[in-house]
């Protein structure tokens, strides 16, 4: 399918959403009922689950049809390798924009409304959001899959790399954050690294130059300028 209409590809992410909004709302539905003891009711919820499941699978297989597999004995090892590096891939980035930019916004929005609960909720789930991420670089390297996913993030720091590589200094921006080319660890300066001793707030330029990668060990200097993907 031809996703080069920006409406096409907007309704079919939002009906993915909507799709895998319902699973979750319909299995929590029958967990209710069941404790209710109404397994019927429940069984139907659950039904109804797997059913939205496989709408939202529809759509997610035409948003990214590189990862539909229909004969695997017809794919190489390497084909192989890149459909798992962008699965990693895809979640690295879902992980990472859920504890650097939702949650917190949320978090924020909620301190405004005093809604003290939902604050705690916010930042509860921004903190294993960043350990999922966290998780899927580490799988990304044990399982040799991070050429692939650096060939995936090198168009959001190519021109970062040819300004470095030039000898020119790139403008310094204190919240500018910065991508590891080794695992795509991301040092986002608002949170700093408080496991390394980075306090937050820290700029990339302030870290000490002994300071490694708390991922896969590379040292600053492997860091670049990372440019968040501007959505279509």
């Amino acid at each position: 399918m031809d996703l080069s209409n920006s409406n096409t590809e907007k309704n079919l992410a939002e009906a993915f959403a909507g799709e895998s909004m319902a699973n979750r709302k319909y299995l929590f539905f029958a967990e209710v009922t069941r404790k209710l003891g109404m397994s019927e009711l429940s069984s139907l919820f659950r039904e109804t689950a797997n059913q939205e499941t496989e709408h939202a699978f529809a759509h997610f297989r035409l948003m990214h049809p590189e990862l539909v597999v229909d004969d695997v004995a017809a794919i190489t090892e390497e084909q192989k390798k890149a459909i798992a590096a962008t699965c990693l891939k895809l979640a690295i980035e879902g992980e990472t924009y859920e504890y650097t930019t939702m949650y917190p916004e949320f978090a924020d929005a909620a301190r405004a409304d005093r809604d003290n609960k939902a604050v705690v909720e916010f930042e509860a789930q921004q903190a294993e959001s960043r350990e999922h991420a966290q998780i899927f670089r580490k799988a990304a390297h044990n399982f040799g899959l991070l050429t692939h996913i650096e060939n995936h993030h090198a168009r959001q720091y190519t021109e970062a790399l040819e300004v470095l590589e030039g000898g020119n200094v790139a403008p310094k921006v204190a919240n500018q954050k910065w991508i590891c080319r080794q695992c795509s660890m991301i040092y986002d300066p608002v949170e700093g690294d408080p496991d390394s001793g980075i306090a937050p707030g820290t700029p990339f330029d302030a870290i000490p130059e002994d300071w490694h990668c708390p991922i896969c060990g590379a040292s600053k200097k492997l860091f670049v300028p990372y440019q968040e993907a501007v959505a279509a």
